[in-house]
């Protein structure tokens, strides 16, 4: 019998331990389950990591293609790697310092193909256009710990999940996107001291088993935290010895709060909403947050008013503190390894001390990189057909997944591009040139989870001949474009220990983990700059004890707080909301937001219905009824499905519209998870973290047959 392989679930950023048995002939594997040696999980596992293992659910890419006569035909792979060089290394002629070619990245992708892809968009073309997806949903969040914390990365671990007496779920619905993890959540909230409080616009199925559901306005985000923030002023519950020993701007941001009843009703809440979470803070919580905050205009503003609230009420300590949830698998280790918007181990971008070290690193000049880390993906997509005239996309699906999806489209057409992906994708159909690449349960390498902690990822199973790792392919690529910047082969242990290195003494210091060390501990949580060494809780130190565990004299140390930032203390948030982008109104009077659901996997890929679901309330519906359709079912047992075309000043589409008590009146509910669905999103950003309002515009719905007359009627003018 085939031996159980140990390796990490790149499913979402949890971070399961599973173990994996191949089949005993041929491809693929037969058992998938928990592994109860990962200290992460210890033998949990949600059923659609285990599923989606062992059965994908798409088509998979199995030979290199190229573009011929407007039609994409299988190649060799020498002639699909020199057709991507020839057509990179015209536009990185044609560009002003390697501004030619754009790269986007994922957070899909192992630590060391990250850091290698980085690599080689910054040290070997010297790119500004690099980026990933990732900054599609945690940019915002990350930086919001920056301007907070000088470094980015929640302060709590899962370890603090047990402890914590209130569980602030905030534009999150972690029961469908992280399913271990909200077990432990919902475990701590079920003891007698405690307590679950929802914050999310729609009844969520983390709001369904929640204590409390806060139903905000769709965007109305900042103006609830504020309000919170006010109460808590108001009502005597700041922590005031905290604040004046590990914090600064507290003075500035408190003579700025609005009145709390205004700031409640701009949110779509009431007053006493407001005071429940005010008093919640009072005991040890966890706020918890997602892309619902992050993917605004406002998420940067709206983060960092979440961690104003730990920030005053004392929310620092083990236990309790600003949880970000980290929607992709390896989200956090593209942040830390990948130079795209700090360079490895978060040294700043703009620091020529740390530009200087990377460049003496990886042997390249040092003007050759960039000293900015660009205008993030839809302003990468922007510029091709200016500055951009080649796209090299790795394990993403910017058609599919980015905001305004008809513009990316347009735009990439327009371009040279190669997309190297394990799945056909709406990418892959204007691509240029295609690399079948493996995906992770094929690959060895490492990954990050979302609380900081790395693992091993290993290959359980062979791959098909027409196929190799994410890691190979840079490597081939950089060898016909940039022959000097890797050795001779990339190896994921070398490429590892080189990542390590460049990280010492950062605030995401890796150099004390390799990969014999993960074989003996399963995993570490950075930072481990030694090691015998692992991180906890971070920026804080324990009170002194003595032998006997009781609380040493306070003269040898008191509980104790360090940051990286320039004072060394925590800071509060200066951000001023900006105007939601797009309002309803008389012809757009319904309001769109988007969100996970619990079977299907980022851009739909591996698990897509064939009509989007549309899921508005009972009385939206009923007000709707001329524009509703119906539609036989697929069996004469089904009731009939009804549809409608959702209308945004962007784009139109045809949906099935489910009606559900769960969605407010006046509000467009649809999955992200559909391609179609970015038509209708807005592309405006947040102005600090360049990610997308995805969770706010303006639509109609009208009947199928209103949407093709007017069709007809464009068509004929």
């Amino acid at each position: 019998m085939t031996e159980l392989v140990p390796t990490t679930c790149m499913r979402c950023a949890v971070g399961c331990g599973h173990v994996h048995r191949p089949v005993e002939q041929g491809y693929g594997l037969d058992v998938v389950r928990g592994d109860a040696a990962h200290p992460v999980n210890n033998g949990l596992a949600c059923q659609r990591g285990i599923n989606e293992s062992v059965d994908p659910g798409a088509e998979w890419l199995t030979r290199p293609l190229v573009r011929r006569n407007g039609e994409l035909v299988p190649t060799t792979w020498e002639t699909a790697l020199e057709r991507a060089a020839e057509g990179l290394d015209a536009a990185l002629e044609s560009g002003d310092g390697g501004e030619g070619v754009a790269v986007l990245g994922s957070g899909q992708q192992t630590n060391e193909a990250a850091y290698a892809l980085g690599k080689l968009a910054r040290g070997g073309f010297g790119t500004p256009y690099y980026d990933a997806n990732t900054t599609l949903c945690m940019a915002s969040a990350v930086t919001a710990y920056y301007d907070a914390f000088g470094s980015d990365a929640p302060p709590p671990t899962y370890d603090d999940i047990p402890e914590a007496e209130t569980h602030l779920v905030w534009g999150a619905n972690p029961a469908a996107a992280h399913p271990v993890m909200f077990r432990w959540i919902n475990q701590s909230a079920d003891d007698d001291d405690s307590e679950l409080i929802v914050i999310d616009p729609i009844e969520s199925e983390t709001a369904e088993v929640a204590d409390h559901h806060v139903p905000l306005s769709p965007g109305g985000d900042l103006d609830l935290a504020r309000a919170v923030l006010a109460r808590v002023v108001e009502t005597d519950r700041v922590d005031e010895a905290f604040v004046a020993e590990a914090t600064d701007g507290f003075d500035a941001l408190r003579e700025d709060l609005p009145d709390a009843a205004e700031a409640a009703a701009a949110a779509g809440v009431s007053l006493e909403d407001v005071d429940r979470i005010a008093a919640a803070l009072e005991d040890p919580t966890l706020v918890y947050w997602g892309m619902g905050i992050n993917q605004s205009v406002n998420g940067t503003a709206a983060s960092g008013a979440l961690i104003d609230c730990c920030l005053a009420t004392g929310n620092l300590r083990p236990g309790s503190g600003p949880f970000s949830l980290t929607g992709q698998a390896n989200s956090m280790g593209t942040r830390v390894c990948s130079s795209k918007g700090s360079w490895p181990g978060q040294r700043p971008f703009t620091d020529p001390d740390h530009r200087r070290e990377v460049a003496e690193t990886w042997g390249v000049p040092e003007s050759r990189l960039p000293d900015d880390p660009g205008p993030g993906p839809v302003g990468i997509v922007d510029e091709i057909g200016d500055d951009v005239s080649a796209v090299y996309a790795v394990a993403t699906n910017p058609v599919a997944g980015m905001p305004d999806a008809t513009r990316v489209r347009e735009q990439l057409e327009d371009a040279f591009l190669v997309v190297q992906d394990a799945f056909r994708s709406e990418t892959v159909e204007l691509a240029d040139v295609v690399f079948p690449a493996a995906t992770w349960g094929e690959s060895e390498g490492t990954t990050t989870n979302m609380e900081r902690t790395v693992s091993r990822v290993r290959a359980a199973t062979e791959t098909p001949s027409g196929v190799k790792t994410d890691l190979e392919l840079i490597g081939d690529l950089a060898d016909r474009l940039v022959p000097d910047l890797f050795d001779d082969s990339l190896e994921p242990n070398a490429v590892f220990d080189e990542l390590a290195a460049l990280t010492e003494g950062t605030p995401a210091d890796l150099s004390g983990i390799s990969y014999d060390r993960l074989d003996e501990e399963v995993a570490v949580r950075w930072p481990a700059p030694e090691p015998d060494v692992s991180g906890g809780y971070r920026y804080y130190e324990e009170p002194a004890t003595d032998e006997e565990g009781e609380d040493a004299d306070a003269t040898v140390r008191e509980e104790s707080w360090s940051f990286p930032t320039p004072s060394g203390r925590a800071q509060f948030s200066t951000g001023e909301a900006q105007p939601l982008p797009e309002s309803t109104d008389e012809e757009y009077p319904f309001t769109l937001t988007t969100a996970r659901r619990p079977d299907a996997y980022n851009s739909g890929v591996r698990a897509r219905d064939d009509d989007p679901v549309a899921r508005v309330s009972p009385a939206t519906a009923a007000a709707l009824a001329d524009e509703l359709e119906a539609r036989p079912g697929e069996s004469d047992e089904d009731d009939p499905a009804e549809y409608a075309h959702v209308v945004s000043r962007r784009g139109s589409i045809t949906v099935r519209v489910e009606r559900d008590e769960s969605i407010p009146d006046g509000v467009v509910w649809l999955p992200i998870h559909q391609p179609a669905v970015n038509e209708l999103t807005l592309s405006d950003v947040d102005p600090r973290s360049k990610e997308p309002n995805f969770k706010q515009c303006a639509v109609r719905l009208e009947a199928p047959r209103e949407q093709e007359a007017r069709a007809v009627a464009e068509a004929s003018a």
